[in-house]
């Protein structure tokens, strides 16, 4: 047997390294212990178990279990299921992997289902799916983050591992089987029986004959997939381009997808620079719609530029802190009625247009002051022009 097999966990306390979901007390395992389980997508690096988690799940709330792929799932398939349970008082669990490249057709053919819990649905991607589903799948389903295992829980089982099936590593070969396997325990598993078939006992030489180069882990092991971003965001809000690109080119060889790239850079081009230089938000959009469409390796091209091009731009932060303070305002149950003169249809709004382009009225009832601008870049222009219009001196 298939040693990643053999030891696929078939219990939920014999998960490994998700004490986050599955730990005492945690919201992933009260929900399952309950029998309350929505339909949930789970993502996160390969080898981490959301499949083993799925498989799990089927068992502990005794559901038949159908397992597909959404690169290869048919439509017809899906319907014959849900057919066949119809009249079923114990409904399947239905578990789709790479969730995150179904079709807006596949989606749309499996809501109806979903809203009349004909099955539960559980979704797994190594990519956060919460971006490529349906505003409507994802009302009615939950999201699950699961984490790469850290060394000393891969060591832990290799160590299980080599006793049951009485296989010897030398010392060097101990250590390049964990770190060179990034946190992912099927690779790990893996290269163990692949090795335990040319010598014994296993020498780093014959690891590194089979997998030269380790796996890359990516970002998101340990705390280092927030680090990494934090990191990058920091340096390009810092104007430290070298800095920028660095921690972009660590993000890329740790296999982040390049939408999520561009969507922080994106969010990070309106917080952090803003009118100060609207076009970086343009450049921004444009990088994201260009990633999504050509993906590695040539996504790093693009991301590359627009990192050069933000960590250069003039920085203001002065429109997030206006929606924040506005916020924080209505948060504190400050709510203004809107004036009389400007709801609809009033007969008293007196309109900009016949007054040259602008007019002295209310358009709130207490006055509060929310934007309070850097004069930065563009965004002294825009003060320039704001003051033309209302004719200030």
């Amino acid at each position: 047997m298939v040693l990643a097999e053999k030891y696929r966990p078939r219990t939920l306390d014999a998960i490994l390294g998700q004490p986050h979901l599955l730990g005492p007390g945690a919201p992933l395992r009260a929900l399952i212990e309950a029998d309350a389980l929505p339909h949930l997508f789970l993502y996160g690096p390969p080898g981490c178990g959301k499949t083993t988690l799925a498989r799990v799940i089927a068992t502990e709330l005794d559901r038949p279990f159908y397992e597909f792929n959404a690169t290869s799932l048919k439509i017809d398939d899906l319907r014959k299921l849900f057919k066949q349970y119809a009249q079923a008082l114990q409904k399947p669990l239905i578990f789709i992997d790479e969730v995150h490249r179904l079709s807006k057709t596949q989606q749309e053919v499996l809501l109806p289902f979903m809203e009349q819990q004909a099955a539960l649905i559980i979704g797994a991607s190594t990519e956060n799916p919460y971006y490529t589903m349906t505003a409507a799948i994802r009302s009615r389903s939950h999201l699950f983050e699961l984490r790469s295992l850290d060394a000393d829980t891969l060591a832990g089982l290799l160590e299980t591992v080599l006793a049951r099936e009485a296989i010897t590593l030398e010392e060097e070969a101990h250590a390049y089987l964990i770190d060179s396997s990034g946190g992912d325990v099927r690779a790990m598993l893996n290269l163990l029986e692949s090795a335990s078939h040319v010598a014994d006992p296993i020498t780093l030489e014959i690891l590194k004959a089979i997998r030269p180069q380790a796996v890359r882990s990516g970002s998101s092991e340990a705390d280092s997939h927030y680090d990494l971003t934090s990191a990058m965001i920091k340096s390009i809000r810092g104007s430290d381009i070298d800095a920028g690109i660095y921690y972009l080119a660590r993000l890329i060889a740790g296999g982040e997808p390049p939408e999520f790239l561009a969507r922080r850079l994106a969010i990070l081009a309106s917080e952090d620079i803003g009118n100060a230089n609207p076009n970086a938000l343009n450049l921004a959009a444009s990088t994201l719609t260009i990633v999504q469409n050509i993906g590695y390796p040539e996504a790093r091209i693009p991301l590359a530029q627009l990192v050069v091009y933000l960590a250069s731009s003039p920085k203001s932060n002065s429109s997030y802190r206006a929606i924040n303070a506005a916020l924080r305002v209505i948060d504190e149950g400050k709510i203004d009625p809107v004036p009389a003169h400007i709801k609809t249809h009033a007969k008293t709004y007196r309109y900009p247009h016949d007054h040259g382009g602008w007019v002295a009225q209310s358009y709130v009832g207490e006055e509060h002051r929310y934007y309070a601008p850097a004069g930065i870049g563009f965004e002294k222009k825009l003060d320039e022009w704001l003051a033309a219009i209302r004719r200030e001196p």
